[in-house]
C-alpha cells in the first residue's frame, strides 16, 4: 500500500479504489490466472488518443494530417515509456520473477503499457476530465517537444546543434558519481557549457545520464523560444 501511496503522490492523484490501480500495475507475467493490466491498457489508450486529439484540435494551428502525425509521435511507445520512466513507474510494477530478472522494470514496452493502464485506471476511478488533466500534466514536456519537432530525438545532438547556432560554445559532460552495486549503478552527470554547469542528469548508464542532462539543458533553451502554438 505504501508503494501505491508513493505513486499517488508522484502523479498527483489519489485513488478511491486501490484495486483498480493494483490491476494497472500487474504485468501478465505476475502469478497464474491473475487479473493483469491489459484491459486497462486498452482503455487508457483510448482515453489518451481522445485527449490528444481534442488538445491538438483546440489549438487550431494544424490540419488533419499534421494533427495525426503529432498525435502519433506523442502517444507512441517511445514517448510513453519516457514519461513512465520519469515518474519511476517501473519500480511499482508487479512482475513475474523471470520478467523482473531480465530487466522487465526498464523494458520500454512494459513501461508504455503500464502508463496507459494507469491512465485507464484513473479514468475508471474518476472521469474523463480528471484523466485528461493528468495526461496533459504528465505528458507536458513530450507535447512541447513534439510541437517543436524534437520529440524522441538524440538530445545530445539536438543540444549541440542548438548551441552552435549561437557561437562556438564548448559542451562537456562530467561524471560526478556512480552509486549502487555493480549490477545496478546510477550515474550522475553534469553538463557544462564553457566550464559552467548548466544541468545535471541521472541514468543507469553514463550515456543515459548524459542524454538526461542534455535534455534538461535543451528544455531550458526551448522554453525561451517563442512558439505561437504552444
Amino acid at each position: 500500500m505504501k508503494q501505491i501511496e508513493t505513486l499517488e503522490k508522484t502523479i498527483g492523484y489519489t485513488f478511491k479504489n486501490r484495486t483498480v490501480v493494483k490491476e494497472a500495475l500487474t504485468h501478465s507475467s505476475h502469478g497464474t490466472g491473475e487479473v493483469n493490466n491489459e484491459r486497462l491498457e486498452y482503455l487508457g489508450d483510448a482515453v489518451l488518443e481522445l485527449t490528444m486529439s481534442e488538445y491538438l484540435f483546440k489549438m487550431n494551428c494544424y490540419n488533419e494530417g499534421q494533427m495525426t502525425k503529432l498525435r502519433a509521435s506523442i502517444v507512441c511507445s517511445e514517448s510513453l515509456s519516457k514519461a513512465a520512466a520519469e515518474i519511476g513507474l517501473g519500480e511499482y510494477l508487479l512482475l513475474g520473477k523471470g520478467e523482473a530478472v531480465t530487466g522487465g522494470r526498464k523494458r520500454k514496452s512494459n513501461l508504455a503499457n503500464a502508463f496507459e493502464a494507469v491512465l485507464g485506471a484513473v479514468f475508471m476511478d474518476s472521469n474523463y476530465e480528471t484523466a485528461k488533466a493528468l495526461i496533459l500534466r504528465l505528458l507536458k514536456e513530450n507535447i512541447h517537444l513534439a510541437l517543436t519537432g524534437r520529440l524522441n530525438n538524440d538530445y545530445k545532438t539536438e543540444l549541440q546543434e542548438q548551441i552552435q547556432k549561437q557561437s562556438d560554445n564548448v559542451i562537456e559532460y562530467a561524471l560526478e558519481e556512480a552509486e549502487g552495486p555493480e549490477h545496478n549503478k546510477t550515474f550522475h552527470v553534469s553538463l557544462l557549457i564553457n566550464g559552467n554547469k548548466e544541468s545535471q542528469g541521472l541514468g543507469k548508464t553514463k550515456k543515459e545520464a548524459e542524454q538526461h542532462a542534455a535534455k534538461q539543458c535543451l528544455m531550458t533553451l526551448l522554453a525561451k523560444e517563442e512558439n505561437p502554438c504552444i
